[in-house]
């Protein structure tokens, strides 16, 4: 592991942080607006230093890729580095496009990395939730009562291993081209087909598959309007 990522209330911690640098982990923590950030100049709230910035400071960047194309914000870094400290420092702040909402971020790495390693890895936290999202509405993550630890540990570990067989089903699938017009296989598709070809097959295979590929064919559709839509705005 060589990054740690994790909302404002991991953010907030001092001890935490000063533990993963420590073991010289980078991290990107996020904080909020009005987390006191010490730079050469002095401390400021971090919605003020973001308010001081130029036009110029901003870069326009992916944070991944999502369900209808790339996420793309406007970013800027602030080197925070103090001469007490180790490694690098800095406050990564991320602008919406269309609203302007800021977030904010504080990072370090024990060796200088580029502004787009902090994008990648801020944007690597939507990832995971997507995830533990998935695995709640998919194989039940969030559906047993937690009345005793072994209980809980079996089920999770059950729900774990379903969502891994899930996950490496759809990989699979992704590996062989889609037919034209349809997106491939997805995890949730596969699921799906799953439970109405084994689980319960109330209706004839044929049928069930031209459903899937219905659905396919409707997503694929959708997914090609949000791309054509994001060409015309983005870089």
């Amino acid at each position: 592991m060589g990054w740690v990522a994790g909302d404002e209330v991991y953010g907030a911690d001092p001890g935490l942080r000063n533990e993963l640098e420590t073991r010289e982990l980078g991290y990107v923590l996020a904080v909020s607006c009005d987390a006191p950030i010490t730079t050469a100049t002095g401390t400021m709230r971090a919605d003020a230093i973001a308010a001081s910035l130029p036009k110029r400071a901003w870069q326009r960047l992916s944070a991944g890729e999502g369900t209808e194309g790339h996420r793309y914000y406007d970013w800027a870094w602030i080197d925070i580095h103090t001469p007490d400290q180790d490694g690098h420092h800095w406050l990564l702040i991320r602008r919406h496009r269309r609203t302007g909402e800021p977030a904010f971020y504080r990072c370090y790495a024990p060796h200088y990395v580029p502004l787009a390693t902090l994008v990648r890895v801020a944007g690597r936290r939507w990832t995971i939730e997507q995830d533990f999202q998935t695995s709640k509405g998919q194989t039940g993550l969030d559906e047993h009562q937690v009345r005793t630890w072994t209980s809980w540990h079996r089920w999770t570990t059950l729900v774990l291993l379903a969502h891994l067989f899930l996950a490496i089903a759809a990989a699979t699938a992704r590996a062989t081209p889609a037919p034209d017009g349809l997106i491939p296989l997805t995890l949730n598709e596969i699921r799906h087909l799953l439970a109405e070809l084994v689980l319960t097959p109330l209706r004839s295979a044929q049928h069930i598959l031209q459903r899937s590929h219905w659905r396919r064919r409707h997503q694929h559709r959708t997914q090609q309007a949000h791309y054509q839509q994001q060409q015309s705005h983005e870089p």
